[in-house]
């Protein structure tokens, strides 16, 4: 069992991109923080992202880095006007995710509720003035986010929403944008961040950050740990990850969904589980 939902990762295009990347730039690693200098690659791969995912996207070197860069930043209270939130995870949030608690916490007041309970974390946002939400968007043992209603307490209440879709992303959206940018409007915002692999459905290796406004890009490229230090994505993820970007512009891609989503919806028709996700969720052939 692995996380190649789509099957991606041993795509001739994506194995090509990564060798080619490789072959001529004569390398594998650019071991210099990107504050200073950056291959012309990682620059062609984040605007290729940014202009599929209408946001402004950063690549990471691992979904965790990811998070271990914006934890800090969300705790601060850079991201919401100034003011420090109140953040609150989600129980089941992801490992990656749940890991950084005790960064958050010795920044700002952090509290866990169970897991997808909208009448707990609205109680919250009644009794605090900035709410921060940190949770999945497809839950890696089954299950997701309620987007709809964590869009109506963002609506109301200023909700920050911080959402690692990393299991979401390729298998859902006309571009592979993924289970939750899918359900946002065109421009995402200042009140959400959505972090997600360019792994997993996406086939090829690395994390990325999709942002709303060029002020939060500008504090992340200052600011975040990882991307202040030597740890960019390497060649040949970059040149995987840009293979990967034009299977995600043809029509194969939508091919590939919907063949995912024969494959789910047999398996559930066979196979028992407490959560079976084509009951839950509305896969792209439908």
């Amino acid at each position: 069992m692995r996380c190649s939902y789509l099957g991606l990762d041993n795509h001739p295009l994506i194995v090509a991109g990564a060798i080619d990347a490789i072959e001529a730039h004569r390398s594998l690693h650019w071991s210099c923080a990107r504050t200073r200098l950056n291959f012309d690659l990682l620059a062609e791969l984040e605007a290729t992202l940014s202009e599929m995912f209408c946001a402004s996207v950063i690549a990471f070197s691992t979904v965790m880095l990811a998070n271990l860069g914006a934890m800090p930043l969300l705790s601060s209270g850079q991201l919401t006007g100034g003011r420090k939130p109140l953040v609150v995870f989600d129980r089941l949030a992801h490992i990656s995710l749940a890991y950084h608690k005790p960064v958050v916490a010795d920044e700002t007041r952090l509290e866990t509720i169970e897991h997808n309970d909208i009448d707990a974390l609205e109680r919250l946002c009644r009794e605090h003035p900035v709410v921060a939400y940190v949770c999945d968007g497809i839950y890696s043992m089954g299950g997701n986010a309620p987007i709809k209603e964590l869009r109506q307490l963002q609506e109301r209440y200023g909700l920050f929403l911080y959402i690692d879709d990393a299991h979401g992303i390729s298998i859902f959206g006309r571009q592979g944008e993924g289970f939750a940018r899918s359900q946002f409007p065109q421009v995402l915002g200042d009140r959400t961040i959505i972090v997600a692999s360019l792994a997993k459905g996406f086939g090829a290796s690395g994390g990325m950050v999709m942002l709303g406004t060029a002020d939060q890009e500008a504090l992340f490229r200052r600011y975040s740990i990882p991307y202040a230090f030597s740890v960019p994505p390497n060649l040949a993820a970059l040149g995987a990850a840009l293979g990967s970007c034009k299977i995600h512009g043809s029509a194969e891609l939508g091919d590939r969904q919907r063949r995912l989503t024969q494959r789910i919806k047999c398996c559930d028709r066979h196979i028992a589980t407490l959560q079976p996700p084509s009951k839950e969720i509305h896969f792209p052939s439908e």
